[in-house]
């Protein structure tokens, strides 16, 4: 029979229970290294999450303590007492279902451009991606200045063809078109992440299209853009998350005018909240706006399963 310090140990140096020691170390040694950035998570997305969540139940104008009012805030804004909201959600709405699909055509066919052997293609490359660089405010005040109706460079592009001038952003009827076009001055990072995929396609799927008889559209459609879906994905993501989001535009070039006609969803917060000081029903809006962004998200994955490929995976899996 065994004896009793035989069997102790043994159970010293249990394998199992040394492997369970040194997992529990590991994830000690882990928390400790990821805490900076755990901290930071808390303290600066998930704490004013929550908090934003919670003074959209309440009425707070920064002076006394919230008021508890329950879902009176978004009573108010269903039921129409805050017009504005209206107007804002519908150019929103407007502005994004727009401008995310004609910024990811138009930066996919930049990057298939450039991607092709053109003289200067580094040239234009940087050419394209240099409206990222500069600051979007600026970028804002370069803009407003070339749409001015009078003296403005566009208007006066028009008139050496004869053609009829616009007020691009004075006009109810065109400021959203206008907003939707200089967000396509805005595309370079998107622009950037396809090429990098499209250098990432094997020339070997090319040559293959070639052997077959197959043309330059052929290629496009059964190799470049089922090997890009994946991107394409991506970028539309992102694209509907940063369009929901506009601010800066509005705020520098049309204050929401005219009419407001581009009172966008973000512009009218941060009116409500910070110049109105309903910080209640500012909070509301930005809770509503949150979940809005996270259901065209949940949807979009939800058809990714089915038109995306990824490279190891197969479709609709």
């Amino acid at each position: 029979m065994r004896s009793v310090a035989e069997t102790s140990r043994q159970a010293a140096f249990d394998p199992l229970q040394g492997a369970r020691r040194r997992r529990r170390k590991e994830l000690k040694y882990g928390l400790l290294f990821a805490s900076p950035v755990l901290l930071g998570y808390l303290i600066f997305v998930l704490g004013p999450l929550i908090f934003t969540f919670l003074l959209g139940f309440t009425e707070y104008s920064m002076v006394g303590s919230p008021k508890f009012v329950g879902l009176e805030n978004f009573a108010r804004l269903f039921s129409g007492k805050e017009p504005l909201f209206y107007d804002a959600a519908v150019s929103t709405l407007y502005y994004v279902f727009v401008s995310v699909p004609l910024g990811i055509a138009f930066s996919f066919l930049l990057a298939l451009l450039l991607n092709g052997k053109i003289k200067g293609r580094a040239f234009f490359r940087g050419l394209f991606y240099l409206p990222v660089v500069i600051p979007l405010a600026a970028s804002s005040i370069i803009w407003l200045w070339m749409l001015q109706p009078d003296f403005g460079i566009v208007n006066y592009g028009l008139g050496l063809f004869h053609l009829p001038k616009f007020s691009w952003l004075s006009s109810d009827t065109t400021v959203i078109p206008t907003l939707i076009l200089f967000s396509l001055w805005l595309t370079g990072n998107t622009m950037v992440i396809f090429l990098a995929g499209l250098q990432n396609i094997p020339a070997q799927l090319y040559e293959a299209v070639e052997v077959d008889g197959g043309n330059t559209m052929h290629k496009i459609w059964y190799i470049t853009l089922p090997m890009s879906s994946s991107i394409i994905f991506f970028n539309t993501v992102i694209g509907f998350i940063n369009a929901f989001q506009t601010f800066v535009q509005p705020a520098v070039m049309t204050q929401g005018g005219p009419d407001n006609a581009s009172y966008l969803i973000v512009y009218y917060l941060f009116k409500e909240g910070f110049q109105f000081t309903k910080f209640g029903t500012a909070s509301a809006v930005a809770t509503l706006l949150f979940l809005v962004v996270l259901l065209c998200t949940f949807v979009l994955f939800k058809f990714s399963n089915s038109l995306v490929y990824y490279e190891g995976r197969e479709s609709g899996r």
